[in-house]
């Protein structure tokens, strides 16, 4: 048996290990994301009149932040992965089973080390992520020129408001300034017993003092007869500036704090408020999921190892960490669907990951 002293010694050793590798991978990740993005964007507006090469640049800088988020959970499963051989290569798993320590035991720091840096990551990266995430739209909008940055993520945008003249439901095909000019625009009137009335088209719409001033707009009755076009129509709404940007807003670009207020105002807009209930929730279920890649890690790293099969180690990381990527993307689409509750759809991936990586590690050790 070892003395408390040296077993703290230990800890620390085998914490700072898991949390060097860790950081190699984000950061080399980090790099590679961040030339990717930078390229494509590039390629996508390089044949545009608004073009600028450095802004391109400075765009996917500010993105990338928010993209390595998603890219995080393998980080740790690829970085605990390369620990374990590391540590197994130098013969220091050995002389530490030879000293009575249980894998449970040096696997406890490395869970340790990532659930502090999900902590860390969803209270600190994780604000500034998505305030990068924002700045980074502005930019893709001035080098896309006259096609609008969609902020909702590739989808059209929809909410619903009430004016002093009923309520109506808006929908734009995209928006720019975050939210308070949408672009291709459709308003379908309803009057104040909820009878819808018509609809209004227009190119533009700029939100201004309680009421949105569309721009080249076509009129259509309620039987679908066109009517004229006209060149402004002011349409009443009683939604803030706050209120719109965040109806439009795409949930990772919202900060952590900030997604509980998000949620009420999606909701107060008429919109349901799944994708950011589902954000915070999945935020706050990170430090679990990066527990979990540890744990998933040591069952197919030290197992194979003393089988002789690193290679059979690193598929099977890879194999697991793509498995519970696959089921952490279905499990977010039913969530943003409201087909699951967002609570459920956030913490069953990592918590199933958990307890398989626990079993399997229970299972190699114990027998």
């Amino acid at each position: 048996m070892i003395g408390l002293g040296t077993g703290r010694v230990l800890s620390f050793y085998i914490g700072v290990t898991f949390l060097r590798w860790i950081l190699g991978f984000f950061v080399l990740g980090t790099a590679i994301i961040f030339l990717a993005d930078a390229v494509e964007l590039i390629r996508r507006t390089v044949d545009r009149d608004t073009f600028d090469a450095a802004t391109a640049v400075l765009a996917s800088f500010y993105k990338t932040p928010s993209l390595t988020e998603e890219f995080l959970p393998f980080a740790v499963l690829f970085g605990a992965i390369a620990a374990f051989l590391a540590l197994n290569r130098r013969l220091e798993l050995a002389v530490m089973r030879g000293a009575g320590i249980s894998a449970w035991q040096f696997v406890a720091p490395a869970v340790v080390v990532v659930a502090l840096i999900g902590v860390v990551t969803t209270t600190l990266y994780n604000p500034i992520s998505a305030a990068g995430r924002e700045r980074s739209d502005e930019l893709v909008a001035e080098v896309r020129g006259t096609e609008a940055l969609t902020l909702t993520g590739g989808n059209s945008i929809w909410f619903r408001q009430d004016g002093r003249d009923g309520p109506s439901i808006m929908h734009a095909s995209a928006a720019s300034a975050n939210g308070l000019t949408l672009y291709r625009v459709e308003a379908h009137l309803f009057d104040q017993n909820e009878q819808f009335t018509g609809r209004l088209e227009a190119a533009t719409a700029t939100l201004g003092d309680g009421a949105w001033w569309l721009n080249n707009v076509t009129r259509y009755a309620a039987d679908g007869t066109r009517g004229a076009t006209v060149p402004t129509v002011q349409l009443a709404t009683a939604l803030s500036a706050a209120e719109v940007h965040e109806a439009v807003a795409r949930a990772d670009a919202t900060s952590f704090w900030k997604l509980p207020a998000a949620v009420q105002l999606a909701q107060r807009a008429g919109l349901p408020a799944h994708r950011f209930a589902l954000q915070y929730q999945v935020l706050l279920a990170r430090p679990l999921l990066l527990a979990a890649m540890v744990l998933i890690a040591a069952s197919v790293s030290l197992r194979m190892v003393r089988l002789g099969g690193v290679t059979r180690a690193i598929a099977g990381g890879v194999v697991a960490g793509f498995g519970l990527y696959i089921a952490s993307a279905v499990a977010s689409d039913l969530g943003e669907a409201g087909a699951v509750p967002p609570v459920l759809a956030a913490w069953l991936p990592g918590l199933a990951a958990a307890l398989f990586g626990a079993t399997a590690l229970l299972y190699s050790e114990d027998g």
